[in-house]
């Protein structure tokens, strides 16, 4: 009597089988991570989105925009739109907002601690980027206001580079809003992406008022260095180099994200650009102008 022979893979036909799949994962594998990039983006630009609303009603109800910072430790512009985020309770129990007296509360301080500067506020963090907490559990995050052209302290000039006004200052007492945008509300950035910094680089760490802003004196993802005025805070990763700063070259933070190739900004009127980190320098600079009165081309 004959036997059945059962037929199996050979092991040439096991070795291309095996190949095709890897092939087939090769190809859809880029795919699919572009798929989950896109959906990132697309969130972090509804964060940018709530924050230009924010600083909208914001304007609505007090007539100016709010202060970027109140000096390195007593509160910036985060916890004042917090309210119009639909986190009014958060923010009633930040203390000494502005205080500036030796004896009042810092962000790093309890109460404020304990209650909000601990607490992640997830449309503030970019999905693209990596989340920190540099100093005592305190939060970093992904966006930043706009501090003009020059440097941190918007320098009248700066190597050449003549500042040519914000819509938001880092300091009390100065009042900005719709009415100091002479360049146009449309043509002037409000809020753009910043990467927070990994370990104890204090880059993105937005209830400390040195890092409350950027500015657009270095291009978007720029290969320069963020300038920071102590080595503890300043720890590079790929993609966000940093240096001690100078008079030449003094404390500033670009505009970066995690985001191939762009950063996005959401301008003075509300609406949301991405921005080429190839842009033309001249053209980033004067759309972070309020007052410049540059002509900006497409």
């Amino acid at each position: 009597m004959q036997t059945k022979r059962r037929r199996g893979f050979t092991l040439v036909e096991l070795l291309v089988v095996i190949a095709i799949i890897g092939v087939l994962v090769g190809l859809l594998l880029p795919a699919v991570q572009a798929a989950r990039e896109a959906a990132r983006r697309m969130s972090c630009s509804n964060n940018l989105k709530q924050i230009g609303l924010a600083m909208h009603n914001y304007h609505d109800s007090l007539g100016q925009f709010p202060t970027g910072s109140s000096s390195c430790c007593w509160g910036t512009w985060l916890p004042l739109i917090l309210p119009y985020m639909e986190q009014g309770n958060i923010a009633d129990l930040y203390v000494d907002w502005g205080n500036t007296s030796a004896t009042a509360v810092r962000y790093s301080g309890a109460p404020n601690t304990t209650n909000v500067t601990t607490v992640r506020q997830a449309a503030f963090s970019c999905p693209s980027d990596l989340d920190n907490a540099p100093l005592a559990s305190i939060t970093s995050h992904s966006y930043a206001v706009n501090y003009g052209n020059t440097g941190y302290t918007q320098q009248a000039t700066l190597n050449g580079v003549t500042f040519g006004g914000a819509p938001f200052a880092p300091r009390l007492g100065t009042k900005y809003g719709f009415r100091d945008v002479i360049d146009g509300t449309s043509s002037t950035l409000m809020v753009a992406e910043v990467r927070q910094g990994q370990g104890s680089d204090l880059r993105g760490f937005l209830w400390w008022g040195d890092a409350s802003g950027f500015t657009t004196y270095l291009g978007p993802n720029s290969p320069l260095p963020d300038r920071i005025y102590s080595s503890s805070y300043c720890k590079e990763v790929p993609g966000m180099p940093c240096d001690i700063s100078s008079g030449t070259n003094p404390t500033m933070f670009a505009s970066r994200s995690l985001h191939p190739s762009v950063v996005q900004a959401v301008n003075c009127d509300g609406s949301v650009q991405i921005h080429s980190e190839t842009i033309d320098l001249n053209i980033w600079r004067a759309r972070s102008t309020s007052q410049g009165g540059e002509v900006i081309s497409d």
